[in-house]
């Protein structure tokens, strides 16, 4: 299992990009009826990746907390379908299932949401203020996949907190962790490599 990190390319203060992406039923969702009054996190995953499949269940946790704080919560996987075919859009339903994600889980199937946030890697985090400023992009967590410690979202609820208490973004945080985004041949961005 080999292990990218993120690139950072949004610096704090740089507005959310703007998109319109569709959930697996059709329903499209856009970036301005996600966020709640006191900010949003933007979660690049995927079906199948270890790091994602590690933190889902407790995302799904820590999303349902951070709703009653009024921050939003949306998933968006950008992966290549036609060689991961597991992350197909009919199985990303699945997985938010399971994962028990009551926020929306939406496919970016041409990747220029991805690009547009310089998400590297899925798990990739993005959480954005009130007025949809980049607060913090950084780690979920220090936990691993088979590192034998359960997730509890430790950097992302320190972020949230000291965003909440209107606190300046932590310096330097550490870069997410995981599977690289599976980009479609081609459609690599700049970034990547």
């Amino acid at each position: 299992m080999s292990e990218t990190l993120s690139t950072f390319s949004l610096q704090p203060g740089d507005s959310a990009p703007e998109f319109a992406l569709p959930a697996p039923d059709g329903t499209v969702h856009r970036l301005e009826q996600l966020a709640g009054p006191a900010g949003l996190l933007v979660v690049f995953a995927c079906n199948h990746c270890p790091y994602v499949i590690h933190l889902a269940e407790v995302l799904g946790e820590l999303a349902r907390e951070f709703d009653k704080q009024g921050i939003g919560t949306v998933a968006i996987s950008s992966n290549d379908i036609e060689n991961y075919p597991q992350d197909r859009p009919e199985l990303m339903a699945v997985f938010a299932k399971e994962s028990q994600w009551d926020f929306p889980y939406l496919y970016d199937a041409t990747q220029e949401v991805a690009k547009s946030y310089g998400a590297a890697c899925t798990p990739d985090f993005f959480l954005f203020d009130g007025d949809r400023r980049l607060f913090y992009a950084g780690q979920f967590d220090e936990t691993r996949p088979r590192s034998g410690e359960k997730p509890d979202g430790a950097d992302m609820r320190e972020a949230v907190s000291k965003m909440l208490a209107g606190g300046d973004p932590i310096l330097n945080p550490r870069p997410s962790s995981g599977c690289n985004i599976k980009w479609i041949a081609g459609n690599e961005p700049s970034y990547f490599g």
